[in-house]
């Protein structure tokens, strides 16, 4: 008798075009430009497009280095698997643990926009505003989500697909009456007549330019979910990280317009002073852009959250299941459902741990719930960045074989890198002043984001050494070269000029 071979995932369950539409769903482009635009704006004013751009280039540099590893490495634990091999198991489970937990802070918060948008374009305001009423329906939604992924990776595709022309036809919509009425004279806010100068990437230029490229980075967050699909899309290991690369660069097209439509139909006063509102910006414009139909302004970030909500369980738990492979976590986190082929143990631990950090963070307050989505770019900045190093590690020996590797495989991802560390740094300098959260309270003496981020990384690094204790195989795991197969197969990518491109 022979042991039935276990199951694995899906291979051939998504195609290019959806995991173009996972990458941009997972960045959830109309509820990250309500809750940056405004800021943004307060803090370079009409050089937020401009500030757009700038924020735009570490995310390319890193997608170079997502995009090579994907080649060499096409593991869904993605940034864990990648740094395993170039760096060694330390490192890798930090990774790993940094994707997982990105998941556990903002899916809540995700959900929680998602249902109050919903219900605002039905018309229901005071339930919006009701906890007892949103907070059963976000935690409904939650669950919801979470079974669609586990029921198949292409059905979530197909959702998805739905959801993104919603979103995006609404946000074209919005875009386009604000822009026309900001240049014939019908906004009733201060309007600017729209030009190329906006699109300076260091027009305003000092401290303000670094402000706004925290918040930027945080705008492009998201777009690699597609490559945590790599096992699981067809047409070879260049599709899923072409996919990303894509993805990153229509986020881009999008968010330059509408920022441009918003700043010219509102004006920099009228943003400045309600950026404190974050996504209540685009509430508050929905209904003077497009009046009676604000209820299509009001959709687009309803969807754009709902979406990102499922796409972000999608790499966290893509993550667990890697992770479980190579025995860095228990194994039950790598099973896989023999019918579905998706990791729905993972897939519901992610869920759940996001639904008690939900529910526990927002009994402290709605303030507290914010403060916790903002620990999130120290995490993200911590795995983006180790993918840049690692890319160039894991190539050392290769990178002086052509101007082209030590460019794509080495100069950029490194780049992408140093400039992710120097953002995370002044990103933890601000979240150390309690002024600069939300709730405006110190914990342990400063603020909220520093100590969930810091404590995130302190939880993870206990857990990694208990399980380190309990199981040291993943740990016998050594930093390895890419073997002559794989350089390869590296060269021929690197020298297609499509590999880029598509």
């Amino acid at each position: 008798m022979t042991d039935e071979k276990p199951p694995e995932l899906n291979h051939g369950a998504i195609g290019f075009t959806d995991a173009v539409v996972i990458g941009l769903a997972a960045t959830s482009p109309a509820y990250s430009l309500a809750a940056i635009v405004g800021a943004i704006a307060a803090a370079v004013g009409v050089f937020a497009p401009g500030a757009l751009i700038a924020s735009f280039v570490p995310m390319a540099l890193i997608a170079t280095a997502f995009l090579y590893l994907n080649r060499v490495d096409q593991d869904c634990g993605t940034t864990f698997s990648w740094v395993t091999r170039a760096m060694g198991p330390w490192f890798g489970w930090l990774g790993g643990w940094a994707i997982t937990m990105t998941g556990v802070l903002i899916i809540g918060s995700q959900a929680d926009v998602g249902v109050s948008f919903a219900l605002r374009a039905a018309g229901q305001e005071g339930w919006a505003e009701n906890n007892w009423i949103r907070m059963p329906l976000t935690v409904a939604l939650i669950l919801v989500l979470t079974w669609m992924c586990v029921l198949g990776t292409d059905i979530s595709a197909r959702l998805q697909n739905i959801m993104i022309i919603i979103q995006v036809a609404s946000l074209l919509v919005f875009a386009a009456v604000a822009l026309y009425r900001a240049n014939w004279g019908f906004s009733p806010l201060d309007p600017i007549t729209p030009s190329w100068e906006w699109f300076n990437p260091f027009g305003a230029g000092g401290a303000s330019l670094t402000t706004a490229l925290l918040l930027g980075v945080f705008a492009y967050w998201g777009w690699e979910a597609s490559v945590n699909l790599n096992e699981e899309t067809r047409g070879g290991p260049s599709v899923a990280g072409r996919a990303s690369l894509l993805a990153t660069v229509l986020l881009l097209i999008t968010y330059l317009g509408v920022t441009t439509a918003v700043v010219s139909f509102a004006g920099t006063t009228w943003l400045t002073e309600n950026a404190g509102q974050e996504e209540a910006v685009f509430a508050s414009l929905a209904g003077t852009v497009l009046g009676g139909w604000d209820w299509v302004l009001l959709l687009s970030v309803a969807t754009a959250a709902i979406s990102s909500t499922q796409t972000t369980i999608i790499p966290a738990s893509r993550t667990g299941l890697s992770m479980a492979r190579r025995h860095a976590l228990p194994a039950t986190f790598g099973r896989i459902h023999p019918r579905h082929r998706t990791p729905d143990v993972s897939t519901w631990w992610v869920a759940g741990i996001a639904i008690v950090w939900y529910l526990g963070i927002y009994s402290l307050s709605e303030n507290a719930l914010f403060d916790s989505a903002t620990a999130l770019s120290l995490l993200v900045a911590f795995y983006y960045a180790l993918s840049g190093i690692a890319c160039a590690v894991y190539h050392r020996k290769h990178l002086t074989e052509s101007v082209r590797n030590l460019v794509l495989i080495g100069v950029a991802p490194v780049t992408g890198a140093l400039l992710l560390i120097w953002l995370m740094v002044l990103s933890a300098r601000d979240m150390s002043d309690p002024e600069n959260s939300y709730s405006g309270d110190a914990w342990l003496g400063v603020g909220p984001p520093l100590v969930i981020g810091v404590g995130i990384f302190v939880v993870g690094a206990v857990l990694m050494l208990a399980w380190r204790l309990r199981d040291s195989r993943y740990w016998d795991e050594r930093p390895s070269l890419p073997d002559p197969d794989v350089v390869h197969g590296l060269k021929a990518a690197i020298s297609d000029p499509d590999g880029l491109v598509g």
